[in-house]
């Protein structure tokens, strides 16, 4: 090497000397290199010498291993969550929102979202045996709709029920088969909607809480009812039918609402006539017959008397209201004439 050329062809090493020894600089020692390494490190982090410097290194491990295991413990609960703990996969209790501690690795923590209203849709897919269903007066009926539900019991939501989103479909599809199948097709698509959405939520609500799957739901929502597409066009005529039917019962029914009114009204007043006409007769009746009676008494006490006013008063009533000439004389040729009729005009 371009050393020895260098040093004048003697044997001599890259530091100056030869492999005999001999003076100027020596080479480097590697364990003093090491050693002094190591010195630094040790004052680096407060160490002394030996035995002490080892015993620091190891209180320094410890304590980063503390605060790791306590910073790994802390955990935090949001305002939508719930904290539920488990000790040796044991479930233990259920936190509220805040920080909390727990004591990894024997405790595991989960965190559902508890205010979040889920939603799951049954019947918008393309398979018919989902929404189809047979109603209570044996027609078919295309039933969409949507389950809203929540998280209400967060530790029995997590272990008390497998594929729970499955479950819940499969309950509210039976529930609604359930109340669709006693309700008539016109009801479920008009006027009843309401009430089948309310007793399909009471039905699956009453079926989870009997499996204390910890879901509450808050509410079944019908988005189309109609019939199948093969028979919608048959079903509508039945419909404009059943309209038009409706249509002219309501107009007998209006005619009939103006019509038996009056007609009771006219009963009553003739009613309310003959009621008169009657008391009238019998009082009239009554007063003929005391009359009579009366003129009876005094006919008894005094015949010859009574039997001439009778005749007087009869003959009064029978002449009073006709009219009436007077003639005097025996009636040949001109006899004197008094014009009643004329007079009574007059008058």
């Amino acid at each position: 090497m371009s050393w020895q050329n260098n040093n004048g062809g003697k044997d001599r090493g890259p530091w100056g000397n030869g492999p005999g020894g001999g003076g100027g600089q020596q080479p480097p020692d590697i364990d003093e290199l090491i050693r002094k390494g190591q010195d630094k490190f040790r004052s680096v982090f407060g160490g002394g010498n030996g035995k002490g410097g080892s015993k620091s290194m190891i209180s320094l491990i410890v304590l980063a291993l503390i605060f790791g295991y306590l910073y790994a413990g802390f955990y935090k609960i949001q305002p939508d969550e719930a904290g539920v703990v488990l000790r040796f996969g044991k479930y233990i209790e259920t936190k509220g929102t805040g920080l909390h501690f727990h004591f990894p690795p024997i405790d595991k923590v989960y965190k559902p979202k508890v205010t979040a209203v889920n939603k799951i849709d049954v019947g918008f897919g393309g398979s018919t045996k989902e929404r189809q269903m047979l109603t209570g007066d044996e027609n078919i009926v295309d039933v969409k709709y949507s389950i809203l539900w929540r998280i209400k019991d967060p530790a029995r939501f997590l272990f008390n029920l497998d594929k729970r989103e499955q479950s819940i479909k499969s309950i509210s599809e039976s529930a609604m088969r359930e109340v669709v199948a006693k309700t008539a097709i016109q009801q479920i698509m008009t006027s009843e909607r309401l009430g089948i959405e309310i007793e399909v939520r009471g039905i699956m609500q009453d079926v989870l809480n009997h499996y204390e799957a910890g879901i509450e739901i808050t509410q079944i929502k019908m988005d189309t009812v109609s019939p199948p597409a093969q028979v919608s066009e048959a079903f509508n005529d039945v419909q404009r039918a059943e309209a038009d039917r409706d249509k002219t019962i309501n107009e007998a029914k209006k005619y009939q609402n103006k019509i038996v009114p009056t007609a009771r009204g006219q009963a009553e007043r003739m009613y309310q006539e003959a009621e008169a006409y009657k008391a009238k007769a019998i009082t009239k009746a009554q007063g003929e017959s005391a009359r009579f009676l009366s003129v009876y008494e005094q006919y008894k006490l005094a015949k010859d008397v009574t039997r001439q006013r009778l005749y007087l008063e009869t003959m009064e009533s029978i002449l009073g209201n006709t009219d009436k000439v007077i003639l005097e004389g025996d009636g040949n040729g001109v006899l004197p004439y008094l014009p009643l009729p004329e007079i009574k005009k007059q008058k």
